[in-house]
């Protein structure tokens, strides 16, 4: 059986799209929201726009690394992604796919919105036994998607 390559799930913030989007696409912020991203290095200035790179340090159970990621989607107010690229422990050294990250807005009434988060598994070359025992590794004991799927992410088959 393959594993699911791709896990998705959506909270409704009481706040502007807009609002939201300047928050998402500032990598510089994702720490304070994220449960395994530290911080990043990021230009720091605001949202991000497409082709811009920034580096994230991140923790997952005992698990740290540092990724290099491309933002691939800057849609101000809907729609915000970014590509995991390189990854390495200190500085992200390996090159290869890892994940796409995806954010979705959508306006529900006045002044609410609905974000939709979505990790894409690109590591597509993987074997699966050599990706669930990478992931049951970092994450104490569980593949990634069934991370997410604890966390409140469902699972997209």
């Amino acid at each position: 059986m393959s594993r699911p390559m791709q896990v998705s799930d959506s909270i409704e913030i009481d706040a502007e799209p807009m609002t939201i989007y300047r928050q998402l696409a500032d990598p510089s912020l994702m720490g304070r929201w994220s449960p395994e991203n530290l911080g990043t290095a990021a230009p720091g200035r605001g949202p991000l726009t497409v082709g811009e790179e920034f580096v994230g340090r991140n923790r997952r159970g005992p698990g740290r690394w540092s990724t290099a990621c491309t933002v691939t989607a800057a849609e101000p107010g809907e729609r915000f992604a970014f590509r995991v690229h390189r990854i390495g422990l200190r500085r992200p050294l390996l090159r290869g796919a890892i994940a796409t990250w995806s954010y979705t807005l959508e306006p529900v009434g006045a002044r609410r919105c609905r974000v939709t988060e979505t990790w894409q598994d690109d590591r597509r070359g993987w074997p699966d036994t050599w990706a669930a025992r990478f992931d049951r590794l970092v994450t104490r004991g569980s593949t990634f998607d069934q991370f997410q799927g604890e966390s409140g992410f469902e699972v997209i088959t």
